[in-house]
């Protein structure tokens, strides 16, 4: 009988000392803060009283990274001499443009040279295009559309069109730039002027095999 009063007086007190807990009741409302096992120990919600809580700033962050930035000084330009190409297939002809495995010279621009530098040479082409459409034109002209023979006609180049005769000061050199297809004599003076003496003409039929066997895949 009495180790049996033990017993009830030993579960009665475990559970009065349980229930002394401060970990043991828990709120049951949706801001429930649970208790932490040492006092010195803090969450978001309850910060240590040892010092102030002090939340990182957002603004800061956005400040370190916006200088974290890539800036640029100088422009290296690579030039590389002309070489007759193997690595393209033109729709017509051959004698592809290529360049050479080194490069022959180097050259710094500051940013603004380089800008200049390449409006330049836009400037350049955009210039010899005009002049190209208008020889045409001219031609076109003297052989009414091609449909009579001009001696005229045939001896034109387009170092005979001025530059009076192009309106190259009222024309955009951004909005107007962009690559023109060279024609197989174009490219042939282009090799021959950088040096390349002799062209060879394996090329050529290499290139309408690539193009007759595109036809008849369907490229």
């Amino acid at each position: 009988m009495r180790r049996a009063m033990s017993g009830i007086l030993k579960r009665k007190f475990e559970e009065v000392e349980a229930s002394s807990s401060p970990c043991s009741s828990l709120r049951e409302s949706d801001d429930e803060v649970s208790c932490s096992e040492s006092g010195d120990s803090s969450d978001s919600v309850n910060p240590s009283a040892s010092g102030p809580f002090t939340p990182n700033s957002i603004l800061k962050r956005e400040k370190r990274l916006r200088t974290r930035r890539v800036h640029f000084e100088k422009v290296t330009v690579y030039y590389f001499s002309r070489r007759q190409g193997f690595t393209s297939v033109p729709s017509q002809g051959g004698s592809t443009l290529g360049m050479s495995n080194r490069h022959s010279w180097i050259r710094q621009y500051s940013l603004g040279e380089f800008a200049l530098e390449q409006e330049r040479i836009h400037r350049d082409m955009l210039r010899d295009h005009l002049k190209e459409e208008k020889l045409n034109s001219v031609k076109l002209k003297l052989t009414k559309n091609g449909t009579v023979e001009s001696e005229e006609a045939d001896t034109l180049t387009a170092e005979d069109i001025s530059d009076d005769d192009i309106d190259l000061d009222n024309t955009e050199v951004d909005e107007y730039f962009f690559l023109q297809p060279l024609t197989t004599k174009k490219r042939r003076a282009l090799l021959r002027s950088s040096g390349v003496k002799k062209i060879d003409v394996e090329e050529k039929h290499e290139l309408r095999a690539i193009r007759v066997s595109r036809e008849d895949c369907g490229c």
